[in-house]
């Protein structure tokens, strides 16, 4: 007899049958949220924390959230952080330019009244604790397809040698030749022309003076265009004026119109909360870097002028104590946002590291510049020459030892290429030149580094394309130890961080991060990117020790370049090593601030001495975290000192 099963052997079998395909159907879903469930499990873990440390989410209220593209560490123990215009044109129409100030101990936040439209500046911290910004944003870039007005580059020209004149925003040019008129977008002082007599002959020579100026056609529409050179006469101009200023222009149309510069320069001030305006920029900058000087002067380099062109090598300084700028005497061209450190010669090391604008043949070689004499000694060998742009660059701890590692990078512009390669330089070689280091956790644009007390250094995030294309953000992380040049992963970052992007060490050890704009929110790259408002916090494996060194006396103190100061601690003979950290002033892969200098230090029977090195351009005048590390690498939270400028040479 052929067996039959009961029915409810049949009921069993169709529901057993039931739930197999529906495991099937599901399981990838379930494997998912149980690799999800157990990872969170696995990373909170005390044995997980202490080898590879932890990441969490700044609570940032609604109110305080921006579009972070610039942060720097002040000496309050704050962070300014900086949108302007967050890259938003809809915010640069209505004027909408935000900063916020954010205390990370009590976690509370501050709007600040901005200015201008700080978006894509530049900054350095000054000796009296203030954070210098310059330059910014005169104007978003238009692509070729959304120009609406044709436009370009007026050049004014002024043949009076007794007078300059200023002509005003909206400030008409007609062309002679093809009866067109432009209008001027921003205001222009043009020069007085230059009048020189000879000696011998007395015969005067007159030179015409040349400014330049933005201009666009009074309406919309292609037959508004111009094809070649033309002469224009300046409406409003009366008597001999009229001879003596006009314009001359190139092809006016609708080509892809860059993003222009601002002159304007502020100090934020850490007390007062507030900017505050001094004298301006000789140049306007977009993208520029500021780098502070052995003298507390500091140097500012490259951007995009107001018409939108690379600063064709003029370079200035600006001089905190007369709040002025003045040219450097020579140029030298860089593209934009150059990594320029300060060496301990008392020059500039130009790493190669860059982030925008600029020719791919011109200003990208590294070397060492001398700002007096302008000469520049090439440093060679680097690797992946051509993938320089949007690489990070940092000197290695403690500063002394005189080496810089580039960390990735890729193709300019937004070539698609990116590399692991990290590089080091070592500027005390007869002979420098630099040498590959151990590969980055992966290919990677925009990356971010960060020197920690125990002398690691902390990299993190960045993409494999440009602005994280084709949904390529790293999420990774690792620690490099420059002493055994080896690097090893640390706990993977919550969120993907590219373009507009960046990192800060806080003085109580941890490290935040900051930004993203992603180009594309999905691989087929057709969603848009969303900016990455959170902030999160890393705090690495040496806070989840069972110990940590405390500094007591540690009320803010001035101590002079060679000049000692005493603090105590509970147990000096556990002190192994007195680090001197410069606070960060971050963006777009540039943070030539920061550095960790070695001190020198004797224990006493409660306390430490510490001994600063007398060389400013080692330890340039300014704001310091100090930090004792311990047997076991755990550092202190930093008490700050601030470390005066220099007296000058006496004549």
């Amino acid at each position: 007899m052929k067996y039959r099963p009961s029915r409810r052997t049949r009921r069993f079998g169709i529901g057993a049958a039931a739930i197999t395909v529906l495991a099937g159907m599901n399981g990838p879903a379930l494997y998912r949220f149980s690799s999800d469930k157990y990872h969170a499990y696995k990373i909170n873990q005390p044995e997980y924390k202490a080898e590879n440390g932890h990441w969490d989410v700044v609570d940032v209220p609604q109110q305080y959230r921006i579009n972070t593209i610039h942060a720097a560490l002040l000496h309050t123990g704050k962070v300014l952080l900086v949108a302007g215009s967050g890259n938003n044109a809809k915010n640069f129409a209505a004027k909408s330019f935000r900063s916020v100030l954010w205390d990370p101990e009590k976690n509370t936040f501050t709007n600040i009244p901005t200015p201008k439209d700080l978006f894509c500046s530049g900054h350095s911290q000054l000796p009296d604790g203030k954070l210098l910004v310059a330059g910014g944003t005169q104007r978003y870039e238009k692509l070729k397809g959304d120009v609406e007005k044709a436009g370009g580059l007026m050049f004014v020209h002024n043949e009076d040698p007794d007078k300059p004149k200023t002509l005003p925003a909206g400030t008409r040019f007609t062309g002679k030749e093809s009866g067109k008129t432009f209008v001027s977008k921003d205001p222009l002082l043009v020069p007085r022309a230059t009048k020189k007599t000879n000696p011998k002959t007395k015969k005067v020579t007159v030179s015409a003076s040349t400014a330049r100026v933005y201009v666009e056609a009074l309406r919309k529409g292609r037959k508004y265009q111009t094809g070649t050179e033309d002469n224009y006469r300046i409406a409003g101009l009366k008597g001999k004026d009229r001879q003596n200023f006009y314009g001359i222009a190139q092809k006016l149309s609708f080509d892809k119109k860059d993003f222009q510069g601002i002159k304007m320069a502020y100090e934020f001030d850490p007390v007062a909360e507030r900017y505050i305006p001094v004298d301006p920029m000789n140049e306007a900058r977009w993208y520029p870097t500021l780098t502070g000087l052995q003298d507390g002067k500091v140097l500012a380099v490259s951007g995009l002028d107001e018409i939108g062109q690379v600063v064709p090598g003029k370079n200035e300084i600006y001089d905190p104590k007369t709040k002025k700028w003045k040219y450097l005497p020579k140029k030298r061209f860089f593209p934009t946002y150059p990594a320029l450190f300060l060496t301990g010669k008392g020059r500039i090391f130009y790493t190669g590291s860059n982030a925008g604008y600029g020719p791919d043949d011109k200003g990208r070689t590294p070397g060492i510049w001398d700002l007096k004499s302008n000469r520049f000694d090439v440093v060679p060998g680097i690797s992946d020459p051509d993938a320089l742009e949007t690489s990070m660059s940092v000197l290695l701890p403690p500063a002394q030892d005189q080496r810089y590692m580039v960390l990735g990078g890729g193709g300019v512009g937004e070539d698609a290429t990116s590399t692991a390669k990290t590089r080091i330089a070592d500027l005390r070689a007869d002979k420098p030149r630099f040498r590959n280091g151990p590969e980055l956790y992966a290919k990677a644009r925009y990356p971010s580094s960060v020197i920690l007390p125990d002398d690691t250094v902390l990299t993190t995030n960045g993409s494999g394309d440009y602005r994280g294309r084709g949904d390529t953000n790293v999420l990774k992380a690792e620690l490099y130890t420059p002493k055994a040049n080896t690097a090893r992963p640390v706990a993977d970052p919550l969120v993907g961080r590219n373009y507009h992007s960046g990192a800060l060490l806080l003085p109580d050890g941890r490290v935040m991060t900051f930004g993203s704009d992603s180009l594309f929110g999905d691989k087929a790259n057709t969603k848009p990117g969303e900016f990455q408002q959170q902030i999160d916090l890393y705090t690495p494996p040496y806070l989840f020790r069972d110990s940590r060194p405390k500094l007591t006396d540690t009320a803010p103190r001035t101590v002079k370049p060679g000049g000692k100061s005493t603090y105590g601690t509970a147990h000096p003979s556990a002190i192994t090593r007195m680090r001197l950290i410069r606070p960060g002033s971050f963006t777009h892969v540039t943070n030539v601030e920061q550095r960790s200098i070695a001190l020198d230090f004797t224990r006493t029977k409660d306390g430490v001495t510490v001994t600063l090195p007398k060389d400013a351009s080692l330890v340039p005048p300014g704001w310091y975290m100090l930090n004792a590390v311990d047997d076991q690498g755990t550092p202190s939270k930093a008490v700050w000192v601030k470390v005066p400028a220099p007296a000058p040479p006496k004549k």
